[in-house]
């Protein structure tokens, strides 16, 4: 976690329930050096809107110990929304929708079960008590398009309609008309005293959990 307010209450709300922290780390060139000095049973982890990826770093820490449990901690069901892709979850890791954890004890017991890791298994996405497979959780992800989704995270960065168009290689105008398809999918209404553009990126930051001001 890169936040170390939210880093330093949840390790010591573990700790209070018996887990053993061996590292706190923030990015995650710091995680694989924990992983190789301490030889932690289980990685924790934060994943939400950043420069770092988290599926890569858990990836590469599967990679030095096979045997390593995996709990991602995520914000919303899509993650294409954070810049992630879902089929390059590690096997058997516990996918975590984080306003669905009401207590820290039910976030342990996650992490005890994220220890049985079974090779070739997929991972297990965590809603509240309910374990959902695959199939489950797919049907919880937006009706957005990877196109649609990859033009709202550029809204989303402050990028103009010519700007997007130029990264995407398209025209202004095929821009315009995915903008106004994800408000049709998204139901945001034209509204003369409202700027579409900052409905529709006020809309993505609710979805992945960042503050609204």
């Amino acid at each position: 976690m890169d936040d170390s307010f939210e880093l330093s209450s949840i390790a010591s709300a573990l700790k209070l329930h018996g887990v053993n922290i061996v590292g706190e780390v923030s990015k995650g060139s710091s995680a694989i050096a924990v992983q190789r000095t301490l030889h932690p049973n289980i990685l924790l982890i934060d994943m939400h809107y950043s420069d770092e990826h988290s599926i890569a770093i858990a990836r590469d820490l599967r990679l030095e110990d096979p045997a390593i449990g995996i709990v991602i901690l995520v914000p919303c069901a899509d993650l294409r929304l954070l810049g992630e892709v879902h089929s390059e979850l590690p096997e058997s890791s516990m996918v975590v929708l984080k306003n669905s954890i009401t207590t820290i004890a039910a976030l342990c017991d996650v992490l005890t079960q994220s220890r049985l890791v079974v090779k070739e298994a997929p991972p297990i996405w965590i809603n509240g008590n309910l374990a959902l497979s695959g199939k489950v959780s797919e049907s919880m992800m937006s009706k957005l398009t990877n196109i649609q989704i990859e033009t709202l995270r550029l809204l989303a960065d402050g990028l103009t309609n010519a700007e997007i168009g130029r990264i995407r290689f398209v025209s202004e105008k095929a821009v315009e008309q995915i903008v106004s398809r994800i408000s049709q999918v998204l139901n945001v209404q034209p509204d003369r005293t409202k700027n579409m553009r900052v409905q529709l990126v006020r809309e993505y930051f609710r979805w992945i959990g960042a503050p609204r001001h």
